[in-house]
């Protein structure tokens, strides 16, 4: 794969002269009814039949051009104005030139990778945040479902039980053990990061006699399978997933999402469009949970669209295997705030992240690439997706104490309540380390209250943030946004970032639902920012099809037992 920015010329003769070292989106080729077609400069050396979306005014007029030229069409994407297909790479030229078609997108990748660390200490997360605690007052996240958007979820004895079977087809006839994006033919975690996350948030401990179990061990998960087992997903999938998610919730009784993936882009959450779709979920009543990133110790570092003031974001501490916050330290992975672009104080809470023991998924690329485990069902892990895990399990708990909570009450519940740890920076910690127990009866009060929600009408190329990082190793490495895969290695931390390019919507599965019958389609996600402008991209601009989107991928290191 390469890394590449969108590019943008006005004429289609042009086109062939593009090279793959191009960085900006160029317009292609104006049509008589004054729209502008644009080509992912991805799909210019790619040859045989390429995966791509179609943006488009006319679905069945652009349907039939792609057919026509030998192509098929693979999925709906209404709500996007266009569909995915599978065509000839000789005919992109002449597709691009239907006067319908808006914009050719290569379906691109972005790459998940864990690494080993020696350490041999074990979190006591569950103490730590005094989820034991809660337990003892009853609530354990009984009748409260988070949904996790990741890599599957192992049929494994901790989980029996705990993940919620799904409708996987527009009549209601197939059912599953998850909603699956991934392309593999089953729900199971071929990768093995999703039931690590899983056992953090809902592990019933079965199979350890309660020793290694989640924070809340009666919720219920709802698998979105978006990765196989190369942890690779396409941006499509992620955004159908969210999407699904706020379509559904009701229907699954979802009301806490984890989200543990982000870009390090600088764009200002007030109209970035990855920002704007998780204040969707936020606003639709869900509680988002995202983690703070994986880019510490310096400032300025916190990943979208964990810089969105509405979500919860969450940093890791590392609680040194000891209950108490006293000996509590900051793990230089753990990223820091203010915010790039608009200079928010995040994280807002903490949490534990740091030698995690949760689930293993037997068989996954985890287990195989890492064979160092606890024992035959466990293993450890670091990073502040783990972190994320715990919060979400906290969200859980408080909902089953007050189901009418709203994600505003939950937020600053948990923030009011948080305890000093670590540092008495906010841009580190937030307010500090959470206390679900605290939590419980928190004073009254709301979190947002007068902050301005974005609206989406920003570029998906500066979403996607820089094209080149810097190693930390011995020579300070830069690689290049051209690379295939950048590398980032910090501590004992290594994950992959690559590009994201495409978007999918199942419109089957969302027609009819809340998220396309009124306000997100209907409104401001549709019919203004969101489809009008920031969306497709402004002429000259770059927009979101075809600019490539770089994601910093699963935030996890897979500790060495």
């Amino acid at each position: 794969m390469t890394i590449v920015a969108t590019v943008q010329r006005r004429t289609a003769i042009l086109i062939a002269a593009l090279t793959a070292a191009a960085a900006v989106f160029v317009p292609l080729a104006a049509t008589t009814s004054g729209r502008v077609a644009h080509i992912d400069p991805a799909l210019l050396g790619l040859h045989g039949r390429v995966k791509v979306i179609v943006q488009t005014t006319d679905v069945p007029q652009s349907e039939a051009a792609v057919r026509h030229a030998g192509g098929a069409v693979t999925q709906d994407l209404s709500i996007a104005g266009g569909f995915a297909a599978t065509l000839p790479s000789t005919a992109i030229p002449s597709i691009a030139r239907t006067e319908a078609v808006r914009a050719i997108s290569l379906d691109g990748p972005v790459h998940v990778l864990g690494s080993p660390d020696p350490s041999k200490l074990r979190s006591v997360y569950q103490k730590s945040v005094n989820a034991d605690r809660t337990w003892s007052s009853g609530y354990t996240g009984s009748g409260v479902t988070v949904a996790l958007v990741d890599t599957g979820i192992a049929n494994v004895a901790d989980l029996a039980g705990r993940v919620k079977t799904v409708t996987t087809d527009a009549l209601g006839f197939q059912t599953a053990p998850c909603m699956n994006f991934s392309g593999e033919s089953n729900c199971n975690d071929s990768y093995g990061h999703g039931t690590f996350i899983a056992g953090i948030i809902a592990g019933s401990g079965a199979s350890s006699g309660g020793a290694y179990t989640g924070i809340a061990p009666s919720a219920k998960l709802v698998s979105v399978k978006i990765a196989g087992a190369d942890g690779s997903a396409d941006v499509s999938k992620v955004l159908a997933a969210i999407q699904w998610v706020v379509s559904y919730k009701d229907t699954y009784g979802i009301k806490v999402l984890n989200l543990s993936l982000g870009t390090d882009s600088a764009q200002t959450y007030q109209t970035d469009p990855f920002d704007y779709a998780v204040e969707r979920a936020w606003q639709a009543g869900i509680a988002v949970v995202v983690s703070a990133g994986n880019l510490g110790p310096n400032p300025q570092t916190i990943s979208k669209p964990a810089d969105d003031p509405f979500v919860i974001t969450v940093g890791a501490v590392d609680d040194k295997g000891t209950q108490g916050v006293g000996d509590d330290e900051l793990p230089n992975f753990s990223s820091r705030g203010p915010t790039a672009a608009d200079g928010l104080t995040k994280p807002d809470v903490a949490a534990p992240g740091a030698h995690i023991a949760s689930l293993r998924a037997p068989g996954s690329a985890v287990d195989t690439n890492f064979p160092t485990y606890i024992d035959a069902n466990y293993r450890r892990g670091s990073g502040t997706s783990m972190s994320a895990g715990v919060v979400s399990g906290a969200a859980a708990l408080l909902l089953q104490a007050h189901p009418t909570w709203s994600p505003d009450r939950i937020k600053f519940a948990l923030m009011s309540t948080a305890r000093n740890v670590a540092s008495n920076d906010a841009n580190d910690v937030g307010s500090g380390e959470i206390d679900v127990y605290g939590a419980l009866n928190a004073p009254s009060g709301l979190a947002n209250q007068g902050v301005t929600p974005g609206n989406g009408m920003g570029s998906l190329d500066l979403s996607r943030g820089s094209v080149q990082t810097q190693l930390d190793d011995p020579t300070g490495t830069v690689l290049s946004g051209m690379q295939t895969a950048q590398l980032l290695t910090f501590s004992n931390l290594l994950y992959v970032t690559t590009p994201w390019t495409s978007l999918t919507w199942p419109v089957s599965q969302f027609a009819g639902s809340g998220w396309y019958g009124s306000g997100w389609y209907g409104s401001g996600w549709y019919g203004s920012g969101w489809y009008g402008s920031g969306w497709y991209g402004q002429p000259g601009g770059s927009g979101w099809y075809g600019s490539g989107w770089y994601g910093s991928g699963w935030y996890g290191v897979w500790d060495a037992s």
